[in-house]
């Protein structure tokens, strides 16, 4: 977890000196600064966790301050710090939006426990607002990224089953998004304002998982030592996701099943019934055909969970959607580590479309937090993108022939003519596949017919 970021506000040199030295051995990272002017512009041109600033100052002051920061800034907490001690100035504080107020002077203890509870509540309003956000405005479909006929198809999907109380079983690759897609679900649907529980089946024993969805009363076993509220129970009138459902015991499927069917149960060790209207959501990677054909997974339990089936495509056949992925999560990673890397280069980009992605959209996510870790320019350049030699294809899957030793320059030439052929030699729809302008397509196939490898058909 990255360190919280303090700007410490303050015109006097030994108690600047004295925050930053405590604050420093506390694990925080600190910016003194020792004016309000120079402390205004921080606030309004970069990103902390928490404000301490003094009351009284020359020039700008400490309610000031706040007030511009809780007015440019609303994310950031303040504490407000002063000698002059009224407790009109502290209502005063606290009413301008200041999370606390602490007097002069204080001990390291008692500065150390305000910043800690400052920053506890900071990330748990943040936390909140996020929430209410996501309650009041429901998904926010611009967060599922990507424009591919595939995807487009499952969102409209989900706008017309989020109404309904039927059960969904989306099924994709490792990586694909699949709880994306039912966070999305949940959020646009009636059951929005209620809980959406999630549960890994392939992450607990039979037990443990079996407790874990029906809960359990006191002295069932060993170590019930107290009762215990499942997840069913909790998720009643929203939502329960069953993430890899395929790994669920035989045993605990029948259970799930009478859940399903009779929409009640009894705890471990319990014996009153308990009715629940909760949603069934389920995920899954496995072959559960097959899984019922040897007698792992029960076919009445399919049927039931498999009511509005979802399937998600693998990066791998949505290659269009590797640009506008790799922008959005190039934005993601730049907001987290506070970097302003601009661009990807697009031999970059080239590099991405060309790979075969086994670990789907979660290994490309991967892939450009590295990267945006690791640049200290302002362009993730070719070089942060250096794949393992086994996770090439001699064959991609989409029919692209790429020959044992290709170079990087071999898999960008075939790659353009592929992408260009499926486009039926339409320059303009093959640069915006490939995120590179017109005019870099042409010279690149200026430069290819040069050295002889363009096709007759491609030539003009």
């Amino acid at each position: 977890m990255a360190r919280a970021q303090i700007l410490v506000i303050d015109d006097e040199p030994l108690m600047r000196e004295f925050l930053e030295e405590t604050l420093v051995r506390s694990g925080y990272g600190v910016v003194p600064v020792a004016d309000g002017t120079v402390g205004l512009a921080e606030i309004r041109n970069n990103s902390y966790d928490l404000v301490i600033t003094d009351l009284k100052m020359p020039g700008i002051d400490g309610l000031t301050l706040l007030e511009e920061t809780v007015k440019n800034q609303p994310d950031m907490a303040v504490v407000i710090m002063t000698a002059y001690a009224s407790v009109e100035t502290a209502v005063k504080a606290l009413k301008a939006g200041a999370v606390d107020y602490i007097m002069k002077p204080f001990t390291p203890d008692e500065i150390e426990h305000v910043v800690r509870k400052a920053l506890y509540e900071r990330r748990l309003e943040n936390e909140n607002r996020y929430l209410r956000s996501e309650i009041e405005q429901g998904f926010n479909f611009q967060e599922m990224v990507g424009s591919s006929p595939a995807m487009v198809a499952i969102y409209d999907q989900i706008k017309k089953i989020s109404q309904s109380k039927a059960s969904v079983l989306i099924r994709g690759d490792s990586g694909t998004g699949k709880e994306l897609i039912a966070r999305a679900i949940h959020y646009n649907s009636p059951r929005r304002d209620k809980a959406f529980i999630k549960i890994n089946c392939a992450a607990l024993t039979p037990t443990l998982l079996e407790s874990e969805l029906f809960g359990h009363e006191k002295g069932s076993f060993t170590h019930a030592v107290n009762k215990k509220i499942g997840r069913f129970e909790l998720a009643d009138e929203g939502t329960l996701l069953l993430d890899e459902i395929g790994e669920m015991d035989p045993n605990l499927q029948s259970k799930l099943l009478r859940v399903l069917q009779e929409k009640e149960f009894e705890r471990v060790g319990g014996t009153k019934p308990i009715k629940v209207d909760t949603r069934i959501i389920s995920t899954t990677n496995r072959n559960l055909e097959k899984a019922i054909e040897e007698g792992r997974f029960r076919e009445d339990l399919y049927f039931r969970l498999n009511v509005i089936p979802i399937k998600i495509p693998p990066l791998w056949e949505r290659k269009e959607d590797i640009p506008a992925l790799a922008h959005h999560f190039l934005k993601k990673y730049n907001l987290e580590n506070r970097n302003s890397i601009e661009k990807i280069h697009e031999d970059a980009m080239m590099i991405l479309m060309g790979h075969s992605w086994p670990g789907n959209v979660r290994e490309l996510e991967n892939c450009i937090e590295r990267a945006v870790v690791l640049c200290e320019g302002d362009t993730l350049t070719p070089g942060f993108f250096a794949f393992p030699v086994q996770q090439s294809r001699s064959v991609d899957r989409d029919g692209v022939y790429l020959p044992e030793n290709s170079t990087v320059s071999d898999a960008e030439r075939i790659l353009i003519m592929h992408t260009l052929k499926k486009c039926g030699n339409n320059k303009t729809r093959t640069a915006e596949i490939l995120d590179i302008s017109v005019r870099t397509l042409r010279n690149k196939l200026k430069e290819y017919q040069a050295n002889g490898l363009l096709e007759d058909s491609q030539k003009n």
